[in-house]
């Protein structure tokens, strides 16, 4: 993917993302550009009126005053008629595309690797499509019509200037250039401070989300002082950032008022000089500073605009960034369907690392049986938890191959992956919506009687019932209108509805309160009962009735096999269960 984040790369690369922006362009850039091209009547009436009605040798001409004066008006009238128009189909279309933008953004987001999103921080994703795509937009709506119409007003009021007298032409022109040139010079220290800008943005964002995502943390351990001070250093941060800018811009803008007054006196001066004889009537002279100005209000409104545009630049830099982020779990070239069934699961020499860490997992070869119960064990930090997103295809192995179902993981669709086996993580996320639609994130086309009955089937029911509002409960932003048990309920119910065939557990009871502790665990055995399953024990009770146990230690099995086994080992896994049942162990 390209590299290249030029102004003008990241403007193509827009269009090619979104091709909407591009239908209907060229004919709103025509009817903008006659729009002005209508503009440039007006001058020339004034000329005409001046030197043929006002100053005639017959005296004044009120007659052709008033019917040049009346073309003039139709005119002006059919050119802001026209220009509206354009302005209206421009923002149709920025709107529409920029939309477009705004989706495909977020779902090249959604198809990243947790690895990936986990390593960013929450604000600046959400920045990239909230704040960025929306300047972006504002700038299309409002400031994009500024620069094609002041393009095309300069072009015609040139033409025009040349018509009437060259060498005064050349003095506008000479001068434009210069100021041009000057321009060049203060946008390429704007661009690098939109970037610092959006930048910091991206940063106060990201700090203000995760404090409020940490309050009851915060306030458990007293760090309000802290967390308040950590959030207002980053938003004077951003303050002074965003200050240097606008100021920088203010700058920007008085120099375009001091250019219109120089060069609309040197006219003033030259076409005095050049005066009557050398064809330099009244009329032309008024005509020429009304070219002008028709020459110097785009060029102000280019400058104005040009802070806008070079905020919008930096976000649409920073969107194509998103866009062009390596992919690292890919859809596959020649993709393979699991076959029916039950599913078996087979590491063959896995190693994985963390990028820019030490190996997290090293030679892991171990085969899960179909239907068979696995639990997984280990201190923390010995890689469980990079074991069970390895088997669910959440990360990819650094080195090695894994199978599922006899297929290799890489060559499964991901729809059809995800279909066929489903992920518990340790603590259940839940979206701010109902207990109802939260489990139907297992099955979309899951109805209400379906949902009811899959927390009945899993002894649930008399919780799910006991409900204010049952399955219409809202559960508030993460769930927090629930306990930590609760939410686990609800993701098990989830897992199950969507009926897999191989079931990844991160020990889903290990934060929970005694009174749903057994309701939890029945929930469970209901849950993997005739399923593949791999459970990440926290509690090592979980692997008393497993089938086989793995026991991790610094990224490697140390050990295998059941429970009664591994005690008579005396080895690791021994240990582990003895400072667990006494209270002391973590894992």
């Amino acid at each position: 993917m390209s590299t290249d984040y030029t102004t003008g790369t990241i403007i193509r690369r827009a269009f090619m993302e979104a091709p909407v922006l591009r239908h209907g362009l060229r004919l709103t850039l025509f009817m903008a550009m006659a729009g002005q091209a209508i503009t440039v009547v007006t001058p020339i009436v004034i000329q005409q009126i001046i030197d043929e009605e006002i100053l005639a040798p017959t005296g004044i001409d009120m007659s052709g005053v008033l019917q040049k004066a009346a073309v003039a008006l139709v005119a002006l009238v059919i050119g802001v008629v026209v220009g509206r128009v354009a302005l209206l189909r421009l923002v149709k279309t920025s709107s529409s595309g920029l939309s477009d933008l705004r989706s495909k953004t977020f779902g090249h987001i959604m198809r990243q690797s947790v690895l990936h999103v986990q390593a960013e921080r929450r604000g600046t994703l959400v920045s990239r499509v909230t704040s960025d795509i929306s300047t972006l937009q504002e700038f299309m709506e409002w400031g994009g019509i500024g620069l094609i119409v002041g393009l095309s007003q300069v072009v015609l009021a040139t033409a025009v200037m040349v018509i009437y007298e060259w060498r005064m032409a050349l003095i506008a022109l000479g001068g434009v250039v210069i100021y041009l040139m000057m321009m060049r010079w203060f946008q390429r220290i704007l661009a690098a401070k939109y970037d610092e800008v959006r930048h910091e943005v991206g940063v106060s964002l990201g700090v203000m989300s995760e404090s409020i995502s940490a309050i009851p943390v915060v306030r458990a351990y007293g760090t309000e002082d802290t967390t308040k001070a950590r959030v207002a250093s980053a938003m004077e941060k951003r303050f002074r950032v965003e200050f240097t800018t606008g100021r920088f811009g203010n700058i920007l803008y008085s120099t375009a008022e001091i250019f219109a007054g120089i060069l609309t006196a040197t006219l003033i001066v030259a076409g005095v000089l050049i005066g009557i004889d050398q064809g330099m009537s009244a009329g032309t002279l008024v005509a020429f500073l009304f070219l002008t100005n028709l020459l110097i209000e785009p060029l102000q409104i280019v400058v104005e605009t040009l802070e806008f545009a070079q905020s919008a630049a930096s976000g649409l830099r920073r969107v194509i960034r998103v866009l062009d982020d390596e992919v690292e779990i890919e859809e596959p070239s020649d993709p393979e369907e699991l076959r029916p069934g039950g599913l078996s699961v087979r590491f063959d020499h896995v190693g994985y690392a963390y990028p820019g860490g030490p190996d997290v997992l090293t030679d892991i070869s171990l085969e899960v049986a179909v239907g068979s119960r696995v639990a997984v064990v280990g201190e923390t930090g010995s890689g469980k938890t990079t074991f069970a997103k390895l088997a669910v295809r959440l990360l990819d192995p650094s080195e090695g191959a894994i199978h599922i179902g006899g297929v290799q993981a890489p060559k499964i669709p991901l729809a059809h992956l995800r279909d066929r086996v489903a992920f518990v993580p340790q603590e259940g996320f839940l979206f701010d919506d109902t207990i109802a639609n939260n489990v139907r994130y297992g099955r979309t086309e899951s109805d209400d009687a379906e949902i009811w009955t899959a927390f009945h089937e899993l002894g649930l029911g008399e919780w799910v019932d006991g409900l204010t509002d049952g399955l219409e409960t809202r559960v508030g932003e993460r769930g927090g209108s629930l306990s930590a048990g609760e939410r686990q309920l609800v993701a098990i119910v989830r897992a199950w509805i969507g009926s897999p065939d191989l079931l990844v557990l991160d020990e889903a009871t290990s934060a929970v309160d005694p009174v749903l502790d057994v309701a939890l665990r029945h929930a469970i055995a209901r849950l993997t009962e005739g399923r593949t399953s791999v459970t990440i024990a926290h509690r090592l009770s979980t692997a008393e009735g497993a089938d086989e146990v793995f026991v991790f230690d610094g990224g490697r099995i140390v050990e295998r096999g059941r429970h009664r086994d591994l005690l008579k080992l005396n080895g690791t896994y021994a240990g582990l269960y003895a400072d667990w049942a006494s209270g002391t162990n973590s894992v």
